[in-house]
Order: C-alpha cells, then structure tokens, then sequence
C-alpha cells in the first residue's frame, strides 16, 4: 500500500465530516490535506485508544520526533512519507505539527478544564493549529486568512466538544469549562446525572450561543480575496453549524446518542458550499 493509499483509507475510515470537504479538491491538495488528517487521526487515536498514559505519552513522543525527521527529509511512518513531498510547496511549519502534539499530550494529563481561557490554550493547539495547516493547503494569498483559519478551527473544536459530550465523559474527560458548569447550577461530578434537567438544556443552549458568534468572527476574517481558496474549510463550518442547530433543537438526545449529519445530507452542503459564487 502506498503512502497516499494509506492516507487515503485513513481518512476515509474515520467517517468523519472533514471527509465530505475534501472530495472537490484537487487531487494534489487533496492527497496533502488527507496526509495532514491521517496525522491527526494517528496522534488522536494513541489518546482515545490507549489506555496506559505512559505508553500513549511514549507514542506521542515518537511522533513528535518522526515530524523532526520529516522536517529534516527522512520520513519512516507512511503518513510522513506523504506529508513530505507537501511541506515546502504548501509552506507548511513544523510549529504547528509540534502544537497538535501537545494538544494531544493534554488530552492525557488533563481532564477537566477551570475556565473558557483555559480551553482556549487547549482548542488553539488540538484545532486552531490544524485549520493553519489545511489553510495553507487550500490556499492562501492574504495573512489574514491564517487568523481566520485559527478562529474557524476553535468554533470546530468547540462544536466537537458539545456533539462528543459523552464520548468525553466516558473516558473521564469534561471540556465544557468548570466555571460554565457552575453558572448553570451544574457540578461537574454531577454532569451525568443533570441531563434530564432544565440546568443542563440551559449549559448546553448557553455554549451554543457563545459558539455561534465564533463561526461569525471566523466568516468575517476571510479575506474575499482568498474565499474560492478556502471553499473545504467553509464546507467545514455549514456542515458543522448545522450540527450545532441539530444539538440546539434537543440537548438531552445530543447526550444520548452522538449528533451528526447522514452522508447524502452533508454531500448536498458540501456540493452547494462548493458551487457557490
């Protein structure tokens, strides 16, 4: 199996919305941006599947010495192989590899988050971090479409925290701010058990209306210079907002059973994203 071949099974497997965005590109950025996400998915997965911190940190910290040797031209893992031939056409920095890592590593030493600046520090690097790299994939002619791209992957991030709440749970792990939690009447150790209540409907449609506003400070950052560049990642932000719409109509099912869009749905705004003017 080639790299790219790796890649793209990868990416594909996954069954995640990113997929849907990627399908108009053209076959060079698309088998650099599905590089980039089989990375993700490689270093995110060592967190969710292994349950042994130190042997997840270890993985980790293979990987963050693999994108050392790929910045340095020897590559060993299949994704890195693919990755290579991308970094300096696409002019991608190592920095931001080395942050996504460090998201991950946060996922493994951190479970609970105090304050929204705290989940901020944490979202920049696990999301805001990718949406840099896949910007300068897409296409970038003008600087401040990096800070959209930033502000784009937190709204994404956050979004992902409210559809995978307890997914999160699950594994031990809380992202909606303690501080949030407290202001809905919630105690953290006590999530579970307030789903069925009006304080948890009213955490949920309070994290929703703050999202919101985020999709728009991203839109409103997007050079009109660079919006054709940039059609995968808006393709991102309507599927996603319409997750977030979907979660808003019922917050108690969004707990019960992950909220997501059918695949014909989400090819239908990823085709009418796409041939917009």
């Amino acid at each position: 199996m080639s790299p790219e071949q790796y890649c793209k099974e990868k990416s594909a497997s996954s069954g995640s919305s990113f997929y849907y965005s990627f399908l108009f590109l053209d076959p060079q950025r698309r088998d650099a941006i599905m590089a980039l996400y089989a990375f993700c998915r490689e270093v995110d997965d060592i967190v969710d599947n292994d349950n042994d911190g130190n042997i997840a940190q270890a993985k980790l910290n293979w990987w963050k010495q693999e994108i050392e040797n790929t910045f340095r031209n020897n590559p060993q893992h299949p994704v890195t192989r693919s990755l290579a031939k991308f970094i300096v056409h696409y002019q991608l920095e190592q920095q931001y590899f080395d942050l996504i890592i460090e998201g991950m590593s946060l996922d493994l030493t951190k479970k609970q988050y105090q304050t929204n600046d705290e989940l901020d520090h944490y979202c920049f690097r696990a999301a805001s971090a990718v949406g840099v790299l896949s910007a300068q994939i897409f296409g970038v002619t003008q600087a401040n479409t990096l800070r959209y791209a930033e502000v784009l992957g937190l709204a994404l991030q956050k979004t992902n925290i409210l559809r995978d709440i307890k997914e999160d749970l699950d594994r031990g792990r809380i992202y909606i701010p303690t501080e949030s939690l407290v202001k809905a009447g919630i105690q953290p150790d006590g999530l579970q058990q307030s789903i069925a209540s009006d304080n948890y409907k009213r955490l949920i449609l309070d994290q929703i209306e703050a999202i919101e506003p985020i999709y728009e400070q991203a839109l409103s950052l997007l050079p009109d210079e660079d919006k054709k560049h940039q059609k995968a990642g808006l393709i991102m932000a309507a599927i996603y907002k319409k997750i977030l719409k979907k979660i808003a109509r019922n917050p108690k099912k969004a707990f019960e059973q992950r909220q997501t869009l059918a695949p014909l749905n989400k090819l239908w705004i990823a085709w009418r994203v796409w041939s917009s003017e």
